[in-house]
């Protein structure tokens, strides 16, 4: 019987890595080993997200997501310094077009200052002089706000997990989860064949879009009462004409009783401006291309009861998301609001994403970080937004977690 790893993390997307990444930088030596499905690393949420790199902005002061969005924003550009990953610290602007969205904005603001961002209110005149392009009733300026290319991040993540003597197993799903008083045994399999059975003394799973089943598979407690609700959040990219646009990222000040920030303007990396993303109902978990459809997640859901308890409660925001999505011309009414001189022909196809949103069985949304814990294994069910900005914050967390007892 082979020798059991120290740690075996499943999961090839940010949070996994900076997993391995805070295992072998607090315990240099250690056996860790990452296992990810795709043939590539960040291939689902942590590469198909806009890009941002949050400061904390929309959560209380002191809360869990507050602290570790702010520590995490940090900790991304300290770490995009040391391995030459680009990243550029543009800011956002959250703009208000409505009087209501003015009441909305001074709470956000004082909320903002509670918990002691960088944050400054402008009036009408003053956003468009610094945003020519862009109207409003006046906008709250959050400087520290940024944006960096997550799949670079996590190549560079994954480099020095080699350097640091960890393993990274591309092309390799688990397909079985067994656990004793002293070790979980994973077996795998590489395309349709059988590939090794790994020992290891701690499992972390960051499984994302599959990680209600990878806990349901392992026999976590609990696990059949939280599923994962895929929203799809489809995207536009702006005609290279306006690659120049905008200077900060533009943001709509959020509705509060909606689980998502509304479409933005966002600068990327390779110099062009997205417009995005909307929140539909996905039917494929992983199926990116737009009318993706997979029977068995199909089939989870309708089976799910949290499920039609989300559909009836959202109902009214699910036809209309679903309307934007299928004419450009609803969609486009949602970024005209501030930027009035956009027209159809200016949004052009960009890939989607897809948001893994844990569902409890009476049908609430989880907002914030939701883990499960066995004897020898810490699983994530849910890392919403700001995860990727979060990740190392987050990934530290589980470290101390799993590791607490040895």
């Amino acid at each position: 019987m082979p020798a059991a790893h120290d740690v075996v993390v499943v999961g090839g997307g940010i949070v996994g890595l900076a997993t391995a990444l805070t295992v072998l930088r607090r315990r240099p030596g250690s056996d860790v080993v990452v296992v990810e499905k795709e043939q590539e690393l960040a291939a689902h949420q942590s590469g198909h997200n806009s890009g941002v790199i949050h400061a904390g902005v929309y959560y209380a002061p002191g809360s869990l997501k507050a602290r570790l969005c702010a520590e995490g924003s940090r900790w991304t550009k300290r770490f995009c310094e040391e391995h030459a990953v680009p990243y550029l610290t543009t800011g956002k602007l959250i703009v208000a077009t409505t009087p209501l969205e003015m009441t909305r904005l001074a709470a956000l603001y004082e909320r903002a200052l509670g918990g002691g961002l960088d944050v400054e209110r402008i009036d009408a005149a003053e956003l468009r002089r610094r945003e020519p392009h862009i109207v409003g009733l006046g906008a709250v300026h959050v400087a520290a706000t940024g944006i960096v290319d997550y799949r670079a991040v996590s190549r560079a993540m994954a480099e020095e997990i080699a350097d640091r003597g960890g393993t990274v197993l591309t092309g390799t799903q688990v397909v079985g989860v067994a656990e004793s008083p002293d070790q979980v045994v994973l077996d795998t399999a590489i395309g349709e064949a059988s590939g090794d059975r790994l020992r290891t003394r701690r499992l972390v799973a960051c499984a994302g879009l599959q990680a209600d089943r990878l806990a349901r598979l392992a026999g976590v407690p609990g696990a059949e009462d939280v599923a994962i609700v895929p929203f799809r959040g489809e995207y536009y990219r702006l005609a290279p004409r306006h690659s120049r646009l905008v200077s900060a990222l533009i943001y709509p000040v959020p509705d509060p009783d909606l689980p998502f920030l509304g479409v933005h303007l966002t600068r990327t990396m390779a110099g062009a401006v997205t417009v995005g993303p909307n929140a539909v109902l996905g039917l494929a978990r992983e199926g990116y291309r737009k009318g993706s459809v997979d029977l068995r997640d199909v089939g989870d859901l309708v089976r799910f009861p949290g499920f039609w308890r989300v559909a009836r409660t959202q109902l009214r925001t699910g036809v209309t998301e679903q309307w934007n999505s299928l004419n450009r011309r609803g969609y486009l009414a949602l970024v005209r609001r501030y930027c009035p001189e956009l027209t159809t022909a200016d949004l052009l196809p960009e890939p989607a994403g897809i948001r893994a949103q844990a569902v409890r069985r009476d049908g609430t949304l989880v907002e914030d970080f939701l883990l499960a814990r066995t004897a020898a294994s810490v699983h994530v069910l849910n890392a919403p937004s700001p995860a990727a900005t979060s990740a190392m914050p987050i990934a530290a967390h589980l470290v101390d977690t799993v590791l607490a007892d040895r």
